[in-house]
């Protein structure tokens, strides 16, 4: 008698077929490495980390310059504590150190693809960073106007100028690539390229960052400073204040986005390069405060 086989065993476990993300059918997003490549980093963190290496040189030239012509300081030299500001520049050295709190925030909401979160971060970035230019320009221009120290008129202010302004300029260049990221995050999902709006949206943006650092933080420091009262800021700064509100208003305005953007968390990388970017501009200006400023009250 051929033998009876047991019936198929069957399992009373329920099966969901849940729909699978887009993102989740493309395989886990690795932020961190990126196994299509020989070094495993991701080809744009691999350039920007050269091209920061690079800049360590020239950093380090800057202020090795600087330091060597402080040892032995020619006659006539401008003598840097009765110069300073010790306070503003400690001040403008604290808002940078927190806007890398704010660049470490956005990079964060980007990697958990929160797009909102990640734009608010990057504003508040480039928001930080125009505090601390417009402290650089209103600090040149008191050097400039009341200690009477030119970029020509003494060694020290040479260094100074040549070094502090490089890293401003450093700076500048950071916010401008901020508010470049901060743009193409509206960029539309369905494909349309929107360059006429996506370039009226960064002149805005960089209209804000201008008028907030050339002349509307100055302008603020100076009234604190006692230079001159409110109703002489308010005359003298009219014009600017009032584009600066027009801007801020248009830049609300480009902000109300009429659907899904192609913006998530697969381009974490490239806000992580420019990240990188930022920080090491902050790491700099540690450096450059300790070596220029703290170093003449030891």
């Amino acid at each position: 008698m051929a033998a009876t086989l047991p019936p198929a065993a069957t399992t009373t476990e329920p099966v969901f077929n849940a729909p699978m993300s887009s993102h989740a059918a493309a395989g886990h997003i690795d932020h961190h490495h990126d196994h299509t490549t020989t070094t495993g980093i991701p080809n744009k963190k691999l350039l920007w980390w050269a091209f920061l290496a690079s800049d360590c040189m020239f950093f380090g030239a800057l202020i090795s310059t600087h330091l060597v012509y402080r040892i032995n300081p020619p006659p006539g030299n401008a003598q840097p504590v009765q110069v300073f500001n010790i306070e503003l520049t400690s001040f403008s050295t604290f808002i940078l150190l927190m806007s890398s709190l704010l660049m470490a925030l956005a990079v964060n909401a980007i990697q958990r693809g929160k797009v909102k979160s990640t734009r608010t971060m990057l504003l508040g970035t480039m928001f930080f960073g125009c505090i601390f230019l417009g402290g650089q320009v209103f600090e040149f221009t008191h050097f400039v106007h009341d200690k009477h120290m030119t970029l020509s008129n003494s060694l020290f202010g040479s260094t100074f100028y040549t070094l502090t302004g490089t890293h401003g300029t450093h700076v500048a260049i950071g916010v401008l690539l901020l508010g470049m990221m901060y743009v193409r995050s509206f960029k539309p999902a369905d494909g349309r390229s929107g360059l006429g709006r996506n370039f009226a949206h960064l002149l805005v943006v960089c209209a804000v960052a201008g008028l907030a650092f050339i002349s509307i933080v100055p302008g603020v420091l100076d009234l604190l400073e006692g230079g001159s009262g409110f109703g002489t800021y308010l005359s003298h700064n009219a014009a600017p204040l009032g584009g600066f509100a027009v801007a801020c208003a248009l830049l609300a305005w480009f902000a109300r986005t009429p659907g899904p953007v192609e913006f998530d968390e697969r381009h974490a990388v490239d806000v992580e390069s420019i990240g990188l970017y930022w920080h090491f501009v902050d790491i700099v200006w540690i450096v450059i405060f300790t070596a220029v400023y703290l170093l003449e009250y030891i």
